[in-house]
């Protein structure tokens, strides 16, 4: 048990807690041998228990309101393709934020700015295209490089705030609390200021791509084919890790366990695509596009799949880059040491402040690609975009396992806990609940989350 202790605190420190399980696994019986075999990670396992928890329980209560059964799957209950297409819908633009939260959080620092930050990236591109290059550069909503200059205005702007914010940070010694609270203020009336809080709209049509609805999707077939193309890719890094573990002579899984990772992974991927195929175009859509066409609508109607939103795609993109950037990069590693021991890292000769200004960047970055997101999905630029949003970004890292002590947290914890976030959110609103009732449960959550943390920590050591 002495090997076991010394083993555990090291599991800590590292982005998952695989070794923590393997050492516990001998004490647990089958479930314990199930997750050494597999190396699983519990505290992933309990997320996605509590997302389904929470979307059985939203099924039932809307079923019973409704007077009809929870396995009927009424078109007005929550466990439908077309509730389940729009909850990834609008858990995006959070999920590419939470994703750079949480190199944020990681490193023991806080980015209240965000939401803000989001907002005055949204009114810049929907300015751009909709006043300033019709304006002065004789453009038109259409022509087709308007929607790309747009959106690399607003993507250069997030970059140089987070720059911005990064140096005060990182070299002036001022902390992260206090910057990204001013930025917040700064960065909102900036987003007013821009003009003088009217709303901009409309938005060139090709930028609204990103905000997804019938046109902002890849439809079915090439919903299937991004499905399979996932599941090859699955299988392929699954084979290319054993391979790995054999180079190096590291511990093999057993095949059964690899196969049944790959299993249940492409069919929650396959799943997935088949919800997102199941949600039809609306009549009046299908309409407009058959009159367009010259297609003949037959008597039971045509149905038209939406397939996978692009601002999902988006977001699934972003989670990848920022996986690969966090587990498989120089950068990740030093971001995970400064976060478990800033003073050790800098002795070991990494740049810590340096390091610390790419974080704030690369979150303004993300910000801006959140603001392309929510902005083409609104067709609208306006003051009030992102409001909360910064609580929204906070809420899903620390649901997602991102300590606020450092040092731990996954970018596919931080994705899901959005989608949880959002799942809250959305379940709630198809009950009903009054916003400020909405408000009191998504607080109780983050504060659960946090004391759940708390425990795991104590345990682990």
């Amino acid at each position: 048990m002495t090997e076991v202790t010394t083993e555990e605190p090291a599991a800590q420190d590292t982005v998952g807690h695989g070794l923590v399980d393997r050492a516990r696994a001998s004490e647990t019986g089958a479930v314990g041998r199930f997750l050494q075999a597999t190396e699983l990670d519990t505290r992933m396992l309990g997320m996605v228990g509590a997302l389904l928890l929470i979307w059985i329980g939203f099924q039932f209560i809307s079923s019973l309101r409704l007077g009809v059964s929870p396995f009927e799957f009424d078109s007005r209950t929550f466990l439908t393709a077309r509730n389940l297409w729009n909850l990834s819908v609008q858990s995006s633009s959070v999920a590419v934020m939470a994703t750079g939260m949480v190199l944020v959080i990681v490193t023991r620092n806080i980015d209240l700015s965000v939401g803000s930050i989001l907002g005055v990236c949204g009114m810049i591109m929907g300015v751009t295209q909709a006043i300033v290059l019709p304006r002065f550069g004789g453009y038109s909503l259409g022509d087709p490089s308007i929607w790309i200059i747009a959106l690399a205005a607003g993507l250069l702007v997030g970059l140089t705030i987070g720059a911005f914010q990064g140096f005060l940070i990182a070299y002036l010694g001022v902390p992260a609390f206090i910057i990204t609270l001013g930025g917040l203020l700064v960065w909102r009336g900036a987003a007013w200021w821009v003009t003088s809080g009217q709303t901009v709209a409309p938005m060139d049509a090709t930028f609204r791509l990103m905000g997804g609805g019938p046109e902002g999707a890849i439809g079915a077939t090439w919903s299937w084919i991004v499905g399979l193309v996932a599941c090859a890719a699955v299988i392929l890094m699954l084979v290319s890790g054993r391979n790995q573990r054999k180079r190096f002579r590291f511990p093999l899984r057993p095949v059964w366990a690899e196969t049944f990772l790959g299993a249940v992974a492409c069919i929650l991927i396959l799943a997935a695509v088949l919800v997102a195929n199941s949600y039809p175009w609306p009549a009046g859509t299908v309409k407009k596009y058959a009159e367009a066409n010259n297609i003949t609508i037959p008597d039971g109607g045509l149905f038209i799949a939406h397939g996978i939103a692009i601002p999902v795609l988006m977001a699934i993109a972003a989670g990848i880059i920022m996986t690969f950037i966090t587990t498989r990069t120089r950068f990740g590693r030093y971001v995970f040491a400064i976060g478990g021991n800033p003073e050790a890292a800098e002795l070991a000769g990494i740049n810590t402040r340096w390091v610390t200004m790419k974080i704030f960047m690369l979150m303004g970055f993300l910000a801006a690609i959140s603001a392309a997101i929510s902005t083409a999905r609104l067709n609208a630029a306006t003051n009030a975009q992102g409001t909360l949003d910064e609580l929204l970004v906070i809420a899903a890292a620390v649901i997602g396992g991102t300590s606020l002590s450092g040092g731990v947290g996954t970018v596919a914890g931080a994705m899901l806990g959005a989608m949880l976030m959002q799942s809250l959110q959305s379940g709630m609103v198809l009950l009903g609940v009054d916003t400020p009732l909405q408000n009191i449960v998504v607080g109780i959550v983050l504060v659960a989350a946090v004391w759940l943390d708390t425990l795991y920590r104590r345990r682990v050591h």
